[in-house]
């Protein structure tokens, strides 16, 4: 067995200890041009893809640029001044497909599916910003579509790569609480009073019409670009559709879930054009097995936003009895303890118990990088740990939370059918009517 194979072996064991699913893609660089650079297209250009592309462009050529601000453009072309410009994507893909390595996804939620739809059947691989789409059914076909054409893709939640999410999965999944039946999940996080206007023209830097995108046609509303659209039904998804997928995705990888079957929610009065000033979701997880085989029990998982917490939140306290006042974490619940986490810590609880655990020897490998997992698995293969197969999954889980709230239902959900099986009205709601112009 040759050095290269020997590595590839390496890669793919360590990449199923952390959860990945190993994607051979079908770009695949010969072993003279491994180390050649990649070719890069990014669809937007600016606020957080402008993080992305810089992080691909550390050790790859972004080689064109697209964007519906003009203005938004001109700041990302200063920066790549080799790299060609474009205002549409779909005319982007087009000429440029025979250049490209990869694509990388930035845009507004609503415009996640089209943008990675096409570049996936143009059989590019794909990095995509969190939640993966803005649709249930959007996410199924993305999942497909990269496992069908065996496309290395990775979704934007730059977290997972980080050091503090492994540690709590080892002690999850090595049993330091023991099973875990119940978990809360909440975020302080507020988009909420969403209201189109309809009294001024768009700036002439701004497309509106390539900004709106497949969805519904309306006069151009002010103040939803750059940042306030999250708040608005119509593109995005409120605070569980922004960072669901960031605070879900731990307890999705430690405890091995993929699909709830049962979702329910509530918070204030539903409005047709604004996301809630806060949420709070339920969902209930089927027992499985784990991907070594284990059996584990069902999960039943909270989800609160706008600064909604669950009442346990206030009981917990550190080693020296002062409150653990966190304003966004997980807890989970075991049978002989608990775990409260965020992005950059966790503690194992009640803390005196825990004074002399001794922790498991780290198992899950440091990670290279998230958007270098990516780039590294178009070149030779390798493992994504958040590829569209995960995380299309975990973005459908986040969706059906808003689906819930916005129907009002108790919803029963089947994944292999990807129907909501209890009412008929809201099966719909799992998609939208695109734009004339506009396809998944």
């Amino acid at each position: 067995m040759n050095g290269k194979l020997r590595r590839r072996e390496f890669l793919s064991r360590s990449a199923l200890a952390a959860g990945a699913v190993v994607v051979a893609p079908a770009l695949r660089l010969s072993a003279a041009s491994a180390n050649e650079k990649l070719s890069l297209a990014a669809v937007a250009s600016m606020q957080r893809n402008a993080s992305n592309i810089a992080e691909c462009a550390k050790t790859e050529n972004i080689v064109a640029l697209c964007d519906v601000d003009a203005d938004m453009l001109e700041r990302a072309a200063a920066q790549y001044p080799h790299a060609r410009k474009y205002r549409d994507f779909r005319v982007m893909l087009e000429k440029e497909a025979e250049k490209l390595d990869g694509v990388i996804v930035g845009t507004p939620d609503h415009c996640h599916a089209p943008a990675a739809a096409m570049a996936l059947r143009l059989k590019k691989p794909v990095y995509c910003e969190k939640p993966l789409t803005h649709t249930v059914h959007e996410a199924r076909t993305l999942a497909k579509l990269a496992r069908e054409n065996k496309l290395a893709t990775q979704m934007g939640t730059q977290i997972h790569a980080g050091e503090n999410y492994r540690r709590v999965v080892e002690l999850v999944q090595k049993g330091a609480i023991g099973p875990v039946r119940e978990v809360h999940v909440w975020v302080s996080a507020v988009y909420t009073g969403a209201r189109f206007t309809t009294d001024k023209a768009a700036p002439k830097n701004l497309n509106w019409d390539l900004w709106l995108g497949p969805s519904a046609e309306r006069p151009y509303s002010e103040g939803v670009h750059p940042f306030a659209w999250r708040k608005f039904w119509d593109y995005g998804t409120g605070a569980l559709g922004d960072f669901g997928c960031h605070f879900m995705d731990l307890v999705h990888w430690a405890l091995d879930l993929k699909h709830p079957t049962k979702i329910s929610a509530r918070g204030p009065e539903v409005d047709a054009v604004s996301c809630p000033a806060w949420c709070i979701a339920d969902y209930e997880y089927p027992a499985r097995k784990s991907s070594e085989g284990v059996e584990l029990p069902p999960v039943h998982l909270t989800w609160y936003d706008g600064g909604k917490r669950p009442q346990i939140a206030e009981t917990l306290k550190d080693k020296d009895g002062k409150p653990l006042d966190w304003k966004s974490a997980q807890l989970f619940i075991g049978e002989r303890g608990m775990i409260l986490s965020n992005y950059n810590e966790h503690r194992l609880l009640p803390a005196e118990k825990f004074a002399d655990y001794q922790r498991p020897e780290p198992y899950i490998p440091r990670s290279i990088g998230h958007h270098q997992e990516w780039l590294r698995a178009i070149k030779d293969g390798g493992p994504t740990t958040c590829n569209f197969g995960y995380s299309g999954a975990l973005t459908e889980s986040v969706l059906l939370g808003t689906i819930a709230y916005r129907s009002g239902k108790a919803l029963e959900f089947d994944a292999e059918k990807c129907k909501i099986t209890n009412y008929k009205e809201v099966q719909p709601m799992l998609h939208k009517e695109y734009r004339k112009g506009w396809t998944l």
